[in-house]
């Protein structure tokens, strides 16, 4: 069956790092749409951080933004929103706070931590925008309106045991997820980048058979297997090349635009980015 709806990942999937769009992955996205096919994001970031992408792209569809949380257009029409409850997401941050964790919150589009350290640099230049230094009393100040809370850790054995830790005390109510080593994602319980794909594609009045989404990150997994068919590109993780139904190149050789012309348009041996072939 056809592709109509394609949904990419952002980080390690259509961007190495920071927000500058390859010409080739724009090129691919553009003949993609004009043979009729939707392509949007779906990503871990703030709205905010993946608009720029979707201005590149020239795509003016609804953007999957927070893991699932939000799914918004560019003109600002908010289509669904997932918040954590103000008081849960208190208690998370005291938490986190209690153990010496760095946690930052996203409420009403600004990026907020208690203070500049390694970890909001390393947050910020990855994801090239500046967030706010408001202290720890602050952190608890702006508990309304969070689609997601974030925590920057040291590595991927601290990701997953405080991963852990969180769902052993919060796991009624919140869904936890590592979108890369360092980074540990929390959204409402039931939110994640596949709930999202399956509400867009429902609206735009797509089936699930004739979606498509590829991505690299263990958060990509849930939405990996709602769509229809499924590409991990060459850097995913081993895990996610396993859940998929196709691999792809590295982010770096333009993998997604080597996906869109051989999965989505069928164009094989006459694509600009051709497979590689071993």
């Amino acid at each position: 069956m056809a592709v109509k709806l394609f949904v990419s990942d952002l980080d390690g999937t259509m961007l190495p790092s920071g927000d500058i769009v390859s010409s080739e992955n724009i090129a691919a996205v553009q003949c993609a749409v004009r043979a009729g096919v939707t392509v949007t994001i779906a990503t871990g970031r703030m709205f905010e951080a993946a608009l720029p992408v979707a201005e590149a792209l020239g795509v003016d569809v609804p953007i999957i933004a927070y893991n699932g949380a939000l799914i918004k257009s560019p003109s600002g029409r908010i289509y669904e929103e997932h918040a954590i409850d103000p008081m849960l997401a208190r208690d998370i941050i005291t938490f986190a706070q209690a153990r010496g964790w760095y946690i930052q919150s996203y409420s009403g589009g600004v990026l907020r931590y208690a203070i500049a350290c390694e970890e909001s640099r390393f947050y910020e230049n990855s994801q090239k925008i500046t967030g706010k230094a408001v202290g720890r009393n602050g952190m608890l100040a702006y508990v309304t309106g969070n689609c997601k809370l974030l925590l920057v850790t040291e590595g991927r054995a601290v990701s997953e045991a405080r991963a852990q830790m969180l769902m052993d005390a919060f796991g009624a109510h919140i869904g936890v997820t590592r979108s890369a080593d360092r980074l540990v994602e929390i959204v409402v319980k039931g939110v994640s980048k596949a709930s999202a794909l399956t509400a867009l594609a429902a609206k735009l009045g797509i089936t699930a058979d004739e979606t498509m989404a590829i991505g690299d990150a263990y958060n990509d997994l849930p939405m990996l297997k709602a769509a229809g068919k499924s590409v991990a590109m060459g850097n995913a993780f081993p895990e996610v090349k396993e859940e998929a139904d196709y691999e792809t190149l590295s982010c770096t050789e333009n993998g997604l635009a080597a996906a869109i012309y051989t999965y989505v348009l069928g164009m094989g041996a006459n694509a600009p980015v051709p497979m590689r072939r071993g």
